[in-house]
């Protein structure tokens, strides 16, 4: 691509880029989860100069100095550090050279941008403005201040150029340039409200809207064209993507002037406070960077990127997936040896303009998709809980780096697997021209982003396009400093000092909604991250034909290391017509979707926290606090020995004259009459104000019990049966014999293990051991119909085990003390003791009364 010249001004033909070598977090791994050997890459290109050039984003430019994290400029061939005077004094010119004439166009943007703003001021005092005074001014923040410092510095700096010598010296422009970045905080502070209000004003107002959209930019003055045409929103980027730019430049000249220049101290002076000033405002800027020109001059920015599970040729890959404002482009990291650059290898890419999402009756039969058994994911999670607390052990006691490394790495692996292989929910997109892409989500809110942000970049006016094997390679090649997300998102590439998050159980009461402009039939889910991704935890009813619905339901979720909530609000699809050809198809409309933070100083706390999540004009009201892991098993003993929450097993069964308590049988009777074939029967949460107004009716021993089990929700019955067995004043196997099960199941010897398992049964209190062998039996009557319940036996052992088996308070006492410890440690034991149980062919209670083995439960 031809680069702009400024005024016979000699043009640059290469580029000084280096892209940094950052930690990819996956490095023995490529996208596919398979190990590879670190091979050097196939030579090492060097990009074409591009006008808008491939500019770095300012979370990479920042880290530049000290650090090796940033762009080093790499000479052309024959000019090395020892440069004569000379042709370092030529490569300077060339430097300035090319971003003379990119400032040029820069004033001409800004001049763009103030060009509508004072005819919308004229307007504003009269009876019919276009915007107010206040919606103005909040637009064009500063944009007159930034033009001014811009033409200022223009005009000085372009004579110097012209009349270029030896002597020049010009590092007190960028010194003075650099010295008035305030101006562009006061721009970045205000930059996403700008925006916002730029877009509501566009929406409301068509007469904005038409100005907004087709702004004119003067061209340069040797170009052909008169003017280019451009949005207000991508002008407004501008003067974010310019500050990244002349730090660039900086990097240049410092290479490229003597160390006894007058100019170098000036320019090291300017290079330091545009990187502080790049690193103070990291956070608060958009994260779309300028990428390269499309072959008609236009701007493509990045508009979203992040990793993806592909379902390609009947496996599934983890992906790179960069969404740009005309194409969308799938990318895999090459795998390279240390020290040289990493690159991306493109799968494939489609073109906005010819992309579809066909609807789940329109789209080809999907490729056959093996989901991963649920008790393997499980397990997984109970192997990265147990490795963190490995590390955190050899770290307390000051171990060596090596065998932390090593564990790390163990880690990783376990979280690679999990995250390649719990993904279920399909999001298909198309090539009008031919092949069709599957991905795997395991968020709906995380597809309904994607679907979105693609869906506005096709509003535009785009045309289709097919890439030259030179463009794709230098789309390809930006994306490595383009990127906005840089590690794979596992838990083991988070900081050291990052927040751990929650563990232990979130209770959310979903209260209403309003903001519907018309009635629908409405119903909220809930999502939470766990284990580096993120997961739907609950499902409010379906309140029909309304705008308002009041649904005031109460979910529990458990947390696992978690730091968000979202709410997704659909609107139930009831059309027939919508076939789902996968069953984890979501066919609903999303009418509204919001996600909070979950700060451990607000929700953890004994009241309640009333909040509201407001999206698309919609506003769901919730209320929640949290309890954490410790504290949500404490057993209280009722004071009461009425009722029968709280109340000793023994109590109970003597009182009723039972051998199994009634809440126990008639909830179980209830499951197996019409939940046994219920997805996630005791995994998904039932609601829990059902749940209590189920607990008091069997502490009242009302005589409608019976009446209102028939009409409650079959989630909210398991719901009720698993807080009886957590609410006992001690778990059903009982304290005394916890550390004798934990010693039982870690023995390695099958005849021993069964001698002592089977001892230890028989060593449990009549009402707890019956009660214990009739739950069991009906675990695995649940198991047996997996295959449309989706629980198995260790899914059915993972819900209970924890329930059932748990150190008492003194025991807690003397071990680790964290929650993701107490987690780790004891519940992998909790699940493998139910677990042996649930394997464990029929056991008669007479039989084991009749067996005489005898010996000490102190194993």
């Amino acid at each position: 691509m031809e680069p702009l010249s400024h005024r016979g001004l000699p043009r640059l033909s290469w580029i000084d880029t280096l892209y940094s070598n950052f930690s990819y977090g996956a490095d023995d791994y490529d996208g596919e989860g398979n190990e590879e050997q670190k091979v050097p890459p196939e030579g090492s290109e060097t990009m074409p100069y591009i006008d808008e050039s491939p500019t770095m984003s300012p979370q990479l430019s920042a880290r530049s100095q000290g650090g090796g994290d940033g762009i080093l400029p790499t000479p052309p061939e024959g000019l090395g550090p020892a440069v004569e005077a000379g042709k370092g004094l030529e490569m300077r010119k060339l430097v300035l050279s090319g971003f003379l004439a990119s400032e040029e166009i820069y004033i001409n943007q800004l001049e763009a941008l103030l060009l509508p703003m004072k005819p919308l001021k004229a307007t504003a005092t009269t009876s019919q403005p276009v915007l107010t005074i206040q919606q103005i001014e909040t637009i064009f923040y500063k944009i007159q201040d930034i033009y001014e410092i811009h033409k200022e510095f223009y005009d000085n700096l372009c004579p110097k150029v012209q009349q270029w010598d030896s002597q020049v010296t010009l590092g007190h422009l960028f010194q003075k340039l650099a010295s008035q970045l305030g101006v562009y905080k006061a721009f970045v502070d205000n930059y996403k409200i700008a925006l916002e209000t730029a877009e509501k004003c566009s929406q409301s107002n068509n007469q904005f809207q038409k100005i907004s959209e087709e702004l004119k930019v003067k061209a340069p003055k040797d170009s052909k064209d008169s003017h280019t045409s451009i949005t207000m929103e991508a002008l407004l980027y501008k003067p974010i993507d310019r500050v990244t730019r002349s730090t660039l430049v900086l990097h240049d000249l410092l290479k490229h002037t003597p160390v006894d220049h007058p100019d170098y101290p000036l320019l090291q002076d300017a290079l330091r406070i545009s990187q502080n000033f790049l690193s103070s405002i990291n956070e608060d800027i958009d994260p779309r960077r300028t990428a390269v020109t499309t072959p008609k001059g236009e701007t493509r920015q990045l508009v979203k990127d992040g990793f993806l599970v592909e379902m390609a040729e009947s496996s599934r890959k983890l992906r790179h997936v960069f969404l740009f404002t005309d194409v969308l482009l799938c990318a895999k990291l090459k795998k390279t040896s240390v020290g040289k650059h990493q690159q991306y290898d493109c799968k494939w890419y489609i073109p906005l303009a010819d992309l579809v999402f066909p609807s789940p009756e329109e789209s080809e039969p999907s490729p056959q998709v093996h989901p991963f058994p649920d008790h393997e994911l499980e397990d997984m999670k109970m192997k990265i809980s147990a490795l963190k607390s490995e590390i955190q052990k050899e770290r307390a006691s000051k171990g060596q780096s090596r065998a932390i490394e090593r564990l790390k790495k163990k880690m990783f692996e376990n979280e690679f697997l999990l995250l390649l292989n719990s993904p279920t929910i399909p999001f298909r997109i198309h090539n009008r021209n031919g092949k069709s892409y599957l991905f795997l989500l395991s968020s709906d809110y995380e597809r309904s982003e994607w679907r979105e942000a693609i869906q506005k970049l096709q509003k535009k006016d785009l045309q289709a396009f097919v890439l030259s094997s030179v463009e794709l390679q230098v789309l390809t090649g930006s994306c490595f400093k383009l990127r906005t997300v840089h590690n794979i998102p596992v838990t083991s590439n988070k900081d050291d000092d990052e927040a751990p998050g929650l563990y232990g159980f979130l209770h959310v009461i979903v209260h209403s909604a309003k903001g519907f402009k018309q009635s629908a039939n409405l119903y909220c889910t809930l999502e939470v991250d766990s284990f580096g991704y993120f997961v739907s935890k609950a499902k409010t009813r379906v309140f029909r034909d309304t705008t308002e619905p009041q649904w005031n339901e109460e979910f529990e979720i458990e947390l696992e290391g978690s730091q968000s909530l979202r709410i997704l609000c659909y609107e139930k699809c009831y059309d027939k017509t919508k076939v789902n050809k996968d069953n984890n198809e979501i066919v609903d409309k999303i009418m509204g979707k919001g996600q909070i933070q979950l700060d451990p100083q607000t929700v953890q706390t004994k009241n309640w926290h009333m909040d509201v999540i407001e999206m698309n004009g919609i506003k769901v009201e919730f209320s929640m606090k949290f309890t954490s892991r410790d504290m949500s098993l404490k057993r209280t003993p009722s004071k009461k020995q009425t009722g029968v929450f709280g109340v000793k097993i023994s109590v109970v069964t003597k009182r009723e004259r039972s051998k199994v308590p009634y809440i126990v049988r008639q909830c179980v009777e209830e499951v197996e009459k019409r939940g046994i074939e219920e997805i996630g029967i005791y995994r998904i949460s039932g609601v829990a104000t059902d749940i209590q107004a189920l607990k008091a009716v069997f502490d009242a021993n009302n005589k409608d019990v019976l009446v209102m089990l028939s009409d409650m929700d079959i989630n909210a019955i398991a719901g009720t049966l698993k807080l009886y067995f957590r609410e006992l004043p001690e778990p059903l196997l009982t304290d005394r014999l916890y550390p004798a099960f934990m010693e039982g199941i870690a023995l390695s010897d099958p005849a021993a293990k069964e001698n002592c398992m089977m001892h230890l049964l028989r060593t449990l209190p009549d009402p707890n051991l019956i009660t214990f062998l009739f739950l069991l039996e009906h675990l695995k009557r649940v198991a047996e119909k997996e295959p449309i319940n989706k629980m198995s036996l260790h899914n059915l052992a993972t819900v209970f085990g924890p329930t059932l088996l748990r150190p008492s308070e003194v025991e807690s006492k003397g071990h680790l003390t964290s929650a993701s410890d107490i987690w780790s440690h004891d519940v992998m034991a909790q699940v493998q003791v139910l677990l042996y149980y649930l394997q464990h062919p029929p056991i008669s209670f007479a039989e084991l009364k009749r067996n005489t083995l005898y010996f000490s439960t102190d194993v």
